[in-house]
């Protein structure tokens, strides 16, 4: 094997006689360095090429062999090295330490060069090994993460697909889906750290609410055009038919769930589907759900929905304005929407603002 090849073994004792027992039984198959002291030893091990295994002496002058492990172990870039303490018989308390400290072995003094050999061996052979597994892992990792984000962005294109599908539809909604799931991230961002909040608007399930939102109204794709697109008031007949999006949408991501199972994700796209036209107060649809009772996802959608509805121009009504549109939002409080959820748009009007300009039709 080539001399630059050879596994790096440096030897750490104060004493000249260990030393040379130590590089004729290793010498023929390592490339051998050699410190006196603690400190030489650390500066070795900073300066040059990181040794592949250290054998350390514990009783040093100006810094034992314990203190210069610790040191190592300390440092990210040497804490993997393998240590093995050179110790006579009595050091019993200094070898519990040791491997308190990561030493990964004793060898005791007087030396058997046989035992040093085959020590050293081992322990080399075993830290290649971790290395070698711990590259795969890295690697597996990367693979997985790179598979994930291709399923991920594979699933957001479904997701906008089957939104924008809807928008063909009802086709003044324009940008609505990207506006609507900006504002529920926006609010939900807000609200995770207040107490009737934080267990459930973790930063995944804030990704899964932004990520679902756009799936909101897929039920309208089920709504008839005579309805759906009618420039005035619907009848009674007619805005029972047009409540009926919100289970139709539902029922379609239950069969759904039915044929690939069941996902956190898909659990919250059926929550905001379904439950995004219920109020506060219980008047509204299709469960008349109340309080809180209505799922929190609902609860953001809802308002980013009418928000959203209010400041756009629709067949039957002309687009208010954001300050007009907020008046009517900051009066829903506690009757149509959830007063938390008022309390954060309340904060939030400037942003809510800028993302409707932003993604203005």
């Amino acid at each position: 094997m080539d001399d630059d090849q050879r596994p790096r073994v440096l030897i750490v004792d104060d004493e000249t006689f260990y030393i040379d027992v130590l590089v004729g039984a290793l010498n023929e198959r390592y490339n051998i360095s050699v410190a006196k002291n603690g400190v030489q030893a650390l500066q070795r091990v900073a300066s040059g090429k990181v040794p592949d295994l250290i054998l350390l002496d514990i009783l040093m002058p100006e810094i034992s062999g314990l203190e210069v492990c610790r040191k190592l172990k300390e440092n990210p870039s040497t804490a993997d090295i393998p240590v093995i303490f050179l110790t006579i018989k009595s050091e019993v308390d200094d070898e519990v330490r040791g491997f308190e400290l990561g030493a990964v072995d004793y060898i005791t003094k007087p030396i058997s060069p046989p035992i040093v050999r085959s020590r050293v061996k081992n322990h080399i052979a075993l830290a290649q090994s971790k290395c070698v597994l711990s590259d795969q892992n890295r690697v597996l990792e990367e693979r997985v993460m790179r598979r994930t984000d291709e399923i991920l962005k594979t699933q957001d294109v479904a997701i906008v697909c089957l939104a924008s599908l809807a928008e063909t539809r009802d086709n003044e909604t324009g940008n609505h889906i990207k506006r609507t799931q900006h504002y529920v991230k926006l609010l939900a961002e807000h609200l995770k750290d207040h107490p009737d909040y934080c267990d459930y608007l973790t930063d995944e399930t804030i990704n899964r609410l932004y990520r679902s939102a756009p799936l909101h109204d897929i039920g309208k794709v089920g709504i008839p055009d005579h309805i759906l697109l009618k420039p005035g008031k619907l009848d009674a007949d007619e805005w029972d038919e047009m409540k009926r999006h919100t289970t139709h949408g539902y029922e379609a991501l239950v069969r759904a769930e039915q044929d690939i199972g069941t996902t956190t994700f898909l659990y919250i796209a059926k929550e905001i589907t379904l439950t995004h036209h219920e109020r506060w107060d219980g008047s509204g649809y299709p469960e008349g759900l109340k309080g809180k009772a209505i799922p929190i996802s609902g609860r953001l959608m809802a308002l980013a929905d009418v928000y959203d509805a209010l400041i756009n121009k629709r067949v039957y009504k002309d687009a208010f304005s954001h300050e007009i549109a907020a008046e009517m939002i900051l009066r829903e409080r506690g009757a149509h929407f959830d007063p938390l959820v008022v309390d954060a748009f309340a904060a939030l009007q400037s942003e809510f603002d800028e993302i409707a300009t932003r993604f203005a039709d």
